[in-house]
């Protein structure tokens, strides 16, 4: 029989997982990959399952080329989160600098950013995939200035942290950009091959295995 405090504690999970619209919600940090050639860290992954990283306020920054899993691990460790209780979001980079635009020019632009400081931990999912322009990088600095310290980002790219800069194009807003992400935060560089054509070549083995199997 569930307890009350189970089942309030289940309740909370299921509401956190909904306002969070993680792209991958089936995650959980359990089912990792843990495969040597994905140069995944144990010890650090044990320490970022305690969410202490989320409380502190602290960025994890996940790069590495398309399809290597970073998604899927953003959202594993938001998942987590939101299990120990943090109110957790999910977006496209692209996204979300689109709609803080929109916001400008219908007058919400401070109600939303408010909204979005209190999300103790905002996942931006394929950061500079594409060009920013001028006002994008001005809101990109809002936005992330009101985390420090306070609320913790996650952060995936195909592009590592050292490119990032010349990304965002003007120096003194880029340098004031990665001040407020680079420092003090975890950072997982993924290895290997893509693990979507991974799991199509293991697809297409079983098929094959099975025909041979209906054959014989």
């Amino acid at each position: 029989m569930i307890s009350e405090v189970d089942w309030r504690d289940d309740k909370q999970l299921a509401r956190l997982l909904k306002a969070a619209q993680l792209k991958v919600s089936s995650t959980c940090m359990q089912d990792i990959d843990w495969r040597a050639s994905r140069g995944l860290n144990r010890a650090l992954m044990a320490e970022l399952a305690t969410a202490q990283w989320v409380r502190d306020g602290r960025s994890v920054l996940l790069t590495r080329a398309t399809g290597c899993g970073k998604t899927w691990l953003a959202c594993a460790l938001a998942r987590q989160a939101a299990r120990a209780g943090h109110a957790v979001l999910y977006t496209r980079t692209a996204r979300l600098l689109q709609e803080l635009h929109v916001a400008h020019g219908d007058g919400s632009f401070k109600r939303r950013l408010g909204q979005l400081a209190r999300v103790q931990l905002l996942v931006l999912d394929d950061f500079a995939l594409t060009p920013i322009a001028a006002n994008e990088r001005s809101d990109l600095l809002e936005l992330l200035d009101d985390r420090v310290g306070s609320r913790a980002t996650i952060i995936t790219s195909q592009l590592p942290p050292t490119a990032w800069h010349a990304w965002l194009g003007e120096p003194t807003l880029a340098d004031a950009i990665l001040d407020r992400v680079v420092h003090g935060a975890h950072k997982i560089a993924l290895k290997g091959e893509s693990m979507r054509r991974s799991r199509a070549a293991s697809t297409a083995e079983d098929a094959v295995a099975q025909d041979v199997g209906q054959v014989g």
